[in-house]
């Protein structure tokens, strides 16, 4: 079959457009996510590029990454603000370019090399987005479409989140190939994916089923306030006329009845779980909301707590202060069954255009404990790999979320814990609350939304294991980008080979009419 024949038909390059653009909004990590859309898309996108020319192929498909990045800021309830448009506009752009950098190389690279360039890629710009902007794997990672394939997500361990997106944008790759030039040689890539997939499959299979069980545990108890003492306090914040600054001034007796019925209730939970067999307690981030005069007055109490009940426990405070351009602090303190104060952690990433809160050093505590080592991050700093790369066999997450996000946002903690080695222990208020063993199984959940008493229990592993990737970090990641850079000055160097379905360019030549009148 002759190039001219093999040509893609306009309406059939726009409909591979139209149908990988629908499947994207279904794997962006929100809670409307479809696993197998994540595998669909690139491999409709990917045909759409490369059989139109790249400078014109590339403004659709960053549309189509932007409708994709706005869906998921409607979807998750975000709001749209500067700071988010921005951002989604800009990681749009480089997931872009897997695409453009795929389409300007392959025709210019041995087969076997192009079929590397996009997962390469892929794997490279998410890679950067975790490392270079604030969003980390809040948005982008399609890692986290694959929530509840264990076997698939074991790879994590070894080689980080960024392997995921590299075998998703491999099998596009290979796949199209197929598409392109089906021929014994083309079948050859897509059995060597094949037998690699299969293999990891396989592997992550067996580390689940032979992986250690009946070790020592330890009783851990998330506990948030009740739903009618955290409706009380969010009345009273809102009758504030502005933000954090101005709750901050208010007079205390507004603010401080409504404060304190929370904070009661949580020492009463404290105290009821400790009583049936809790050890470690972990109240959500800004668990108690407190005034700065007030903030001592709060530790001392869950301190006292802490001794009378005898549990390890992990307090999250929400700090309102007239000192700007913050006017307050995000923090958590963890304190021993015998009172002390084993640390003091603030938030290492505030929500871009969201929060205001001073960036805390970024350094996680660990504290050595019967139960094991114990870690702690908040919320959000979950999201970026680097941080929770961590030598801990527990780590505690207080959150805070919303109805549309605290399901996604529970979910995507749970690969720090297979990458790390490690239990993790989230407890969000406003939220999905759950617990995780070093594997990403499900060791309990507890819906703010779904069950009238806020609390959730898992006996949790007290030693972790140690992990690839715990060891090597991002090694595969900086490769991928190693290796891109290699295939481009490669492909700058070699000469340009159509590829089939590529639009043919005619090229109209003036005709000499007085030669042909001679003629």
């Amino acid at each position: 079959m002759d190039d001219a024949r093999r040509e893609t038909p306009t309406w059939a390059r726009y409909a591979l457009l139209i149908l990988g653009t629908a499947a994207m909004p279904f794997a962006v990590g929100g809670r409307w996510d479809i696993p197998l859309a994540a595998w669909i898309s690139p491999v409709l996108l990917l045909r759409f590029a490369r059989t139109g020319r790249a400078w014109s192929a590339a403004p659709w498909i960053l549309l189509a990454n932007l409708a994709a990045a706005v869906f998921w800021i409607d979807e998750s309830a975000m709001g749209f603000n500067a700071v988010i448009i921005a951002g989604a506009a800009g990681l749009s752009l480089v997931q872009t370019l897997p695409f453009l950098l795929d389409r300007l190389l392959a025709g210019r690279l041995r087969p076997w090399m192009s079929v590397l360039t996009f997962p390469a890629a892929i794997a490279g710009s998410e890679f950067l987005i975790t490392l270079l902007s604030p969003f980390g794997t809040a948005y982008g990672s399609r890692a986290v479409t694959q929530y509840g394939d264990l076997p698939l997500l074991q790879v994590t361990s070894i080689i980080g989140s960024y392997g995921i997106g590299f075998l998703i944008a491999w099998a596009a790759s290979a796949v199209n190939r197929c598409w392109e030039r089906p021929s014994l040689r083309s079948a050859r890539s897509a059995v060597v994916y094949g037998a690699v997939l299969s293999t990891i499959l396989l592997g992550g299979g067996a580390r689940l089923a032979f992986s250690p069980g009946g070790g020592a545990t330890v009783r851990i108890a998330g506990v948030s306030p009740s739903r009618e003492a955290t409706e009380a306090l969010q009345a009273a914040l809102q009758r504030m006329p502005g933000g954090r600054r101005d709750v901050a001034a208010a007079p205390p007796s507004a603010l401080r009845p409504a404060m304190t019925a929370v904070e009661d209730d949580l020492l009463a939970t404290t105290r009821r779980e400790a009583g049936a067999g809790a050890r470690i307690v972990v109240w959500p981030e800004e668990g108690v909301r407190t005034l700065e005069a007030d903030e001592s007055a709060a530790i001392a109490k869950a301190r006292q707590e802490a001794r009378r009940s005898g549990v390890y426990l992990e307090i999250g405070l929400g700090v309102y202060s007239t000192a700007a351009p913050a006017y307050g602090r995000d923090e958590t303190v963890f304190i021993g069954p015998d009172g002390t104060v084993l640390w003091t952690y603030q938030k290492a990433h505030p929500i871009p255009g969201s929060e205001t809160f001073t960036p805390g050093d970024g350094h996680v505590p660990v504290v050595d404990t019967p139960y094991g080592r114990i870690a702690n991050v908040i919320c959000y700093d979950a999201d970026f790999p680097d941080l929770m790369r961590v030598r801990t066999d527990i780590m505690l997450v207080p959150a805070h979320d919303w109805r549309e996000y605290g399901r996604p946002h529970t979910e995507k903690a749970a690969l720090r814990a297979i990458e790390g080695g490690y239990a993790l222990v989230r407890q969000d208020a406003e939220g999905l609350s759950a617990a995780f063993d070093d594997r990403g199984n499900v060791l309990a959940t507890a819906g703010y939304f779904t069950t009238d008493r806020q609390t959730m229990v898992a006996d949790v592993p007290t030693r972790g294991v140690t992990t690839v990737y715990d060891l090597v970090g991002d090694a595969f990641a900086w490769l991928c980008l190693l290796t891109v850079a290699a295939l481009t000055v490669l492909g700058m160097v070699r000469p340009y080979r159509r590829l089939p379905g590529d639009r043919l360019r005619i090229r109209r030549h003036p005709v000499d009419r007085s030669a042909a009148k001679r003629g």
